[in-house]
């Protein structure tokens, strides 16, 4: 019997998990269908979808990992991969996620320090952005379009070909994506002057959780205010803005806490600290007028950084514990109650949301930190448009608690 048991138990073994990719296959080619379906056959979707069976999955996929933490063979990998090229493949998505009950992760140009655009611990697909990139320049109006899978390079670009005196406030960075850069804030070295990108953001277009396709007008100013900075992806798929084309420390650091910061920084040997002066056009701008709330009262906002080569957990773990024990360090220098963090740096450390019934209260934790008393704002609009929490990642905006009558 012992001898049988051995036998059948790999074959058992076996039979299982060809039942289980039957059923994951089944179940895939179940969400295609449905993707095909609901999108206009002007404009097929089937050359945008990605599987692990396409040759080209792997290069799709990891085209747009800029952090290479989250490109490993332990990495979760998406069900499948959508290169949006149409509205409708951006509407079908949302639709068949609905049914299908599967998480949609929305790329633009993979910029994030925690993988939460390509990313999860459950069954997801991303819906890729970068095909989307169009800009459209309007000198006479001193205004320009474009789409959120376009890059800050080819932004600045554009401008430039059919202008001379003409620029926009946002990033130094060239293949950082336009949807998340925006959406979360942007900021650049014209910002004393002019401010961040999305206070020069005049109009927007987004598609909602009915896959409607809505511009300023039609979303209504809360939400139009709530993809300003309070990212853009909580509420809804941003295809595109119009724009206008022209830690935070409070308090001086002393010359002995700056000689404190350099030694920490020398005994750690591969921390890294930027520093960007804020003042300006930055002070003069409401802490309520977008989403960003970190104005005037700041000297400079401070990013913790480590760099490194090589592969493996411990090597990760080793640079991200130095990024750790300097902000550590920092909590004497910087705000206080809440300690205020930007959103487009996502830190899992501040918490991370389980979307279940705990989601406000875990959003909350995090939300305080990125947005201030902004938050409750940010929160309210999330529950009129979202209210199922369709649109949701590991620090999305939460929905207000459902009370029972």
């Amino acid at each position: 019997m012992k001898f049988l048991s051995l036998i059948l138990s790999p074959i058992l073994g076996l039979l299982f998990l060809s039942c289980l990719a039957s059923a994951t296959n089944s179940h895939q080619n179940t969400f295609i269908h449905c993707l095909v379906n609901h999108s206009q056959p002007s404009h097929p979707i089937t050359s945008s979808i990605f599987t692990p069976n396409n040759s080209s999955f792997s290069s799709v996929l990891n085209d747009y990992v800029r952090n290479l933490r989250f490109n490993t063979s332990t990495t979760r990998k998406p069900y499948l991969i959508i290169t949006a090229l149409h509205v409708s493949h951006i509407q079908a998505s949302i639709i068949c996620a609905k049914q299908h009950n599967l998480q949609m992760k929305i790329r633009s140009g993979g910029h994030d320090y925690e993988g939460v655009s390509y990313v999860a611990e459950v069954p997801f697909f991303i819906l890729d952005m970068f095909n989307l990139r169009s800009i459209q320049v309007d000198v006479e109006n001193e205004t320009a379009w474009v789409q959120t899978g376009a890059q800050l390079g080819e932004l600045y670009y554009r401008i430039n070909e059919k202008s001379k005196v003409h620029g926009f406030p946002a990033g130094v960075c060239p293949t950082v994506g336009v949807g998340g850069h925006l959406s979360g804030g942007g900021y650049g070295n014209m910002m004393r002057k002019y401010g961040l990108s999305v206070d020069n953001i005049i109009d927007a277009q987004i598609i909602d959780v009915n896959g409607r396709l809505l511009d300023r007008k039609s979303m209504g100013e809360d939400l139009f205010w709530a993809i300003k900075g309070g990212g853009g992806a909580s509420f809804g798929v941003v295809l595109s803005y119009k724009i206008k084309k022209s830690d935070y420390v409070k308090k001086p650091i002393s010359r002995k806490g700056l000689e404190g910061i350099w030694k920490k920084m020398i005994k750690l040997e591969d921390a890294i600290l930027y520093f960007n002066p804020y003042g300006g056009k930055m002070a003069e701008i409401s802490s309520t007028d977008t989403p960003f709330p970190h104005r005037a009262g700041n000297l400079w906002k401070v990013q913790y950084q480590a760099n490194w080569n090589k592969a493996g957990k411990d090597v990760a773990d080793h640079y991200i514990g130095l990024t750790r024990k300097l902000h550590r360090y920092m909590t004497p220098f910087v705000s206080k109650n809440p300690r205020e963090a930007f959103f487009n740096y996502k830190d899992l450390d501040l918490g991370i949301n389980h979307n279940g019934k705990n989601s406000y209260a875990e959003g909350r934790v995090y939300g305080v930190e990125y947005f201030k008393d902004n938050f409750d704002r940010l929160v309210e609009i999330k529950t009129k448009v979202d209210p199922d929490n369709f649109f949701r990642n590991e620090q999305s905006i939460p929905t207000l608690p459902h009370r029972k009558n």
